[in-house]
């Protein structure tokens, strides 16, 4: 889905800083950087005690699932193919949109999705005008990739059985402790896993929980020297806007 669905939410004044020829990622940029929240207030502006704040948030639930993920594909027949036909995930719905909300300039697209046996999607977007042949080369799992779950390892090999019959190349299964996984890559570069659970998953998850902070502390003081030198300072410890600013 694209990022800017709709403009309900945006300010008039908001509208107007989109750029005229379609970067949508700058737009964003430019639409979060611009909106100013100080502390002690919420998002409309408006003074916010810290108590009231508190209970603000105390009021959210916590996010319960991923509506979708979304990335850009070569062609939207071929990922139809896999992952309908291949992965048998059934088409939700496919979207022809003429021009990218809250830009100015057409630009022409096609929007579809597949839903997975949760009510999730995975989403894609064909719009060529903007891509390259280099955005499909096969992207490091690290870089991206999705992992659908089943229910056990008979499950996982009948999958895999299923995928090599198609053609398509399934690897595995891998063991890493809490889950076994395969692997596979769509026809975009996307590293496509199906994993289950081990028995230990629950309790290798809680013992790794309980030392989280500590591990997160001690990588981020043996990483910090090289993620200078590539990143800057500045980018790593940025937490807000604020923060930003209250530096500079």
């Amino acid at each position: 889905m694209a990022a800017l669905e709709s403009t309900s939410a945006i300010r008039p004044e908001q509208q107007k800083i989109g750029p005229k020829k379609g970067n949508l990622i700058d737009y964003i940029w430019r639409l979060c950087d611009d909106q100013e929240v100080n502390e002690g207030q919420s998002q409309d502006g408006t003074p916010m005690t810290e108590s009231a704040a508190n209970i603000e948030d105390a009021a959210l639930n916590r996010l319960h699932n991923a509506h979708h993920v979304a990335y850009r594909c070569r062609d939207a027949e071929q990922t139809r193919w896999f992952y309908e036909d291949v992965m048998g995930l059934p088409l939700a719905a496919a979207l022809v949109l003429e021009e990218i909300p809250g830009l100015e300039e057409p630009t022409p697209y096609l929007h579809i999705f597949f839903e997975m046996g949760s009510g999730n999607l995975i989403a894609f977007f064909d719009e060529p005008q903007g891509a390259t042949a280099e955005q499909f080369d096969r992207a490091h799992s690290f870089d991206r990739h999705i992992a659908f779950e089943v229910e056990d390892e008979d499950e996982l090999r009948a999958w895999q059985e299923r995928i090599n019959g198609k053609g398509v190349s399934c690897l595995g299964p891998v063991d890493h402790g809490f889950v076994k996984s395969v692997y596979m890559y769509d026809p975009n570069g996307l590293q496509v896993e199906i994993t289950t659970k081990t028995p230990e998953y629950g309790a290798i998850m809680a013992e790794e929980l309980s030392k989280a902070p500590e591990h997160i502390a001690e990588w981020a003081n043996r990483s910090r020297a090289i993620k200078e030198e590539k990143f800057g300072a500045e980018a790593i410890d940025r937490r807000s806007r604020q923060l930003g600013r209250n530096k500079s």
